[in-house]
């Protein structure tokens, strides 16, 4: 494998934190300390300048960096091409995807994907939309999945697949006497929202102001960080939301929930993200195509649960 001293170097320089690059790479501070120090010694020269609790790349440094970024590329490149001619697929892929896709769709697709590839690592990092962006932009992982349209045109987007959304409320709640619930009429009663930066949070936006209804005009009760707090506050009676179907299955099996279809209805795609300019691994093609056929195949195949009414 590449230099692992340069692989960390690498690491800290396009973070420019020693803190931020340990934790990308699952390594303590003083292992990435370590190494850095042993390639400033081997070059008999400094390669960060550290002052008041913040780095910056020496002369020196930004001339490693340029190197680095090309000899890792080559590596990645070189190995590819040699697992293309043997039939091996090995190697590593950061990927980061945001709450609900992470919490209801990866793991299956990531299981079978190492059943598959076992000699594949991959690391997972989790958070909502925006900050799943914001990993790409800044190169700290390969490939991001989110549940938004990415705007930034110096990222290249691939759908997934499209994702229902819906209507949930307290299983004795006024709307399941109805077949479909309109924009305006989530204005009738507390909602129950995402936070800021969530895709979910976005797209239901979007969705009422389309609709012609003010989403400042919705009585949000509580913002929540997850999927399962959202569900929760709504099984406890605190407002109804707009939420994933693929995030609710076990609650309307249980029936402490129901659900109804937004009219019109309301779909997202989920968006594979990734820099244009990067070079595409043979492990991260094999995934893109791996990940695209099985999304697209459950979300096709959800079953019909009990607290559904689809018109």
């Amino acid at each position: 494998m590449a230099d692992r001293r340069l692989q960390v170097f690498h690491t800290v320089a396009r973070l420019l934190s020693f803190t931020k690059a340990a934790e990308t790479l699952h390594m303590t501070q003083p292992a990435v300390t370590f190494q850095v120090k042993q390639l400033e010694e081997q070059f008999n020269t400094r390669l960060f300048d550290r002052t008041h609790n913040r780095i910056s790349l020496t002369e020196a440094g930004m001339v490693v960096y340029e190197y680095s970024e090309r000899i890792l590329s080559l590596y990645t490149e070189m190995s590819n091409r040699v697992g293309e001619m043997t039939g091996d697929l090995r190697g590593h892929l950061l990927i980061g995807a945001s709450t609900t896709i992470a919490e209801y769709m990866l793991p299956r697709v990531l299981g079978d994907f190492k059943m598959k590839y076992p000699d594949v690592q991959v690391r997972l990092h989790v958070g909502n939309t925006d900050k799943i962006v914001h990993m790409i932009e800044d190169n700290s992982i390969d490939l991001g999945l989110v549940e938004g349209v990415v705007t930034n045109k110096s990222l290249a987007t691939l759908k997934c697949c499209m994702d229902n959304m819906i209507v949930i409320a307290p299983a004795d709640h006024a709307l399941s006497e109805q077949q479909t619930v309109s924009a305006r009429e989530l204005l009738d009663f507390p909602f129950v929202s995402r936070e800021e930066g969530s895709g979910t949070r976005e797209v239901t936006m979007e969705y009422l102001s389309q609709e012609g209804v003010d989403p400042q005009d919705l009585h949000i009760t509580m913002e929540l960080g997850s999927p399962e707090a959202v569900k929760g506050a709504v099984e406890g009676g605190l407002g109804v939301a707009v939420v994933s179907e693929a995030t609710v299955l076990k609650e309307l099996a249980l029936g402490s929930i129901v659900a109804r279809p937004l009219n019109p209805p309301l779909a997202r795609p989920y968006f594979f993200v990734y820099q244009k300019q990067k070079f595409r691994s043979l492990v991260m093609d094999e995934f893109l195509e791996f990940s695209k056929e099985r999304c697209a195949k459950d979300f096709l195949t959800l079953p019909k649960q009990r607290g559904v009414i689809r018109s």
